[in-house]
């Protein structure tokens, strides 16, 4: 393992990505049917910005649970949601929407449990043009990204890029799910915050292969997915690293801030880029990459590479490793002096010196003498 660290650190080829694709899109789907039969099973906690109804917050630090709901029973509100919190802040949340109603409720429990320190309440019709938004802006970013890279890239890159995001928003909305935590116009935040991640990630392994085949790919010695496991060995350390860094503050936030210093609302936009953190670098090592490298494969010339390649037997076994030296070809797009990217460039010959005297050219002028 170390030395599988060592050699990536170092931008050598040491892992064969290729041969684990298979794995990822196996435990990927894996995880895809989870979080949609989490969906349809469970569905998601939708906060009160999107469902509407009334929350409260009580500090009540003699009452329990069951006192709370006592009270609510008074007023045919038996199917609230009713947590304690911290150990003395008891939470409430309603479906009730009548403003006159839930006046009395708070003042009930502001009488008879403890002190209400929030109260919130939200229309139905809010709670619809929020859900609306959220969605738009989901699908406008979508749009955008797509025609971005597409013009930059090309069609199949954006393509790959964009189900690796999609994968990583139905995955992280699964864990939402399973967890019953609960979703927030924060948690939507996050979760663009993640789309925006995991296409950094992948946009960075997209121009490295772009690079190794502009490089490489004149020779048609390697296939595509060969330049493919080498630019993601180039940058898997990269993206590793980046992963890290990235998720040490977040981390902190969701353990320091939401449980050590109660900070819950910080908790649902948290959790989600925590878990978009992991899941988008993933994403873009494994899926992404796998999906272009199966759709470039299948173009006239990478068809013919391989073919060439396979009657030789050089793809039976793994995938081939390219060394440091063969990597360091030069851009055929950049031009050199032959024109191509493989083989040496052609040496000028030298200048032969004429002995003075034998014409074809003025005769050199004498040196001036110094003067003293």
């Amino acid at each position: 393992m170390i030395a599988v660290l060592r050699g990536l650190y170092a931008g050598e080829t040491v892992v064969d990505f290729p041969r684990w694709w298979r794995v990822a899109a196996l435990a990927s789907g894996a995880a895809l049917l989870v979080s949609l039969g989490s969906f349809g099973l469970r569905g998601l906690e939708l906060g009160i910005d999107f469902a509407g109804g009334t929350a409260y917050e009580v500090v009540a630090p003699d009452a329990s649970v069951s006192d709370a709901r006592s009270i609510l029973s008074r007023f045919d509100a038996d199917g609230a949601r009713i947590q304690l919190v911290d150990g003395e802040t008891i939470r409430i949340r309603s479906d009730i929407d009548e403003p006159v109603r839930a006046a009395e409720i708070r003042d009930a429990l502001s009488t008879d449990l403890g002190r209400v320190e929030t109260f919130e309440q939200v229309g139905p019709t809010w709670g619809d043009e929020v859900t609306d938004k959220a969605v738009r802006a989901l699908v406008v970013f979508f749009l955008v990204v797509a025609l971005y890279i597409s013009a930059r890239l090309e069609w199949k890159m954006a393509a790959g890029a964009l189900a690796a995001v999609a994968h990583d928003i139905v995955v992280s909305v699964g864990v939402y799910s399973l967890l019953g935590a609960e979703v927030t116009p924060a948690t939507v935040v996050a979760f663009l915050t993640i789309m925006g991640y995991s296409l950094y990630d992948t946009i960075v392994v997209y121009d490295k292969v772009r690079e190794m085949t502009g490089r490489l790919g004149a020779t048609e010695r390697y296939t595509y997915t060969e330049l493919m496991n080498l630019a993601l060995n180039r940058v898997a350390m990269r993206s590793i690293n980046t992963s890290i860094t990235s998720a040490l503050p977040v981390l902190s936030l969701l353990v320091i801030g939401s449980v050590v210093l109660g900070a819950t609302a910080l908790r649902e936009f948290a959790l989600a880029l925590l878990v978009g953190i992991v899941v988008g670098s993933y994403s873009s090592l494994f899926l992404a990459a796998a999906m272009v490298a199966r759709l470039k494969e299948g173009e006239q010339r990478w068809v013919q590479v391989r073919d060439k390649l396979s009657g030789r037997g050089l793809l039976d076994g793994p995938t081939r490793a390219i060394g440091r030296s063969e990597a360091s070809v030069p851009d055929a797009r950049s031009g050199g002096p032959s024109g191509r990217a493989s083989g040496p460039a052609r040496r000028r010959p030298a200048p032969t010196a004429r002995p003075a005297g034998t014409g074809g050219g003025a005769p050199p002028r004498p040196r001036k003498k110094r003067r003293r």
